[in-house]
């Protein structure tokens, strides 16, 4: 397993007690799917919030929460509009905000189409 010095960032042994890069203790070495210390944190993609064009029933904002963090499109959105019914104001007041806040997804994001299918002679 590849553990990595909290001080400088090099590769380390599991079993090493001193970096062989900066001399310092490692008293716990940070494993390979954790960035090392100092790293930034733009090094590693969060999914961005965006609406995007095809999925959507209104305006996408249910698509585009259900989608960047990972929960059910139908849940989401039974969710909003029971949300509407009993918190009247508040809910349809994000929604407008988030369909005016949250950008559409771009065109080259889009999944690719399909080629036209061999025309017969």
């Amino acid at each position: 397993m590849t553990c990595y010095c909290s001080n400088c960032g090099t590769v380390l042994q599991p079993s090493s007690r001193f970096c062989s890069g900066c001399g310092t203790a490692v008293n716990g070495a940070q494993h390979a799917d954790q960035p090392p210390y100092g790293y930034p944190p733009y090094a590693y993609p969060t999914p961005r919030l965006v609406r995007p064009i095809f999925g959507r029933q209104f305006a996408g904002v249910c698509a585009g929460v259900a989608h960047t963090y990972g929960f059910d499109v139908g849940v989401v959105r039974i969710v909003t509009v029971l949300g509407a019914i009993f918190f009247c104001p508040v809910v349809e007041i994000a929604y407008l905000a988030a369909w005016i806040g949250v950008p559409e997804e771009p065109l080259y994001e889009m999944p690719p189409m399909a080629p036209p299918p061999p025309q017969q002679a």
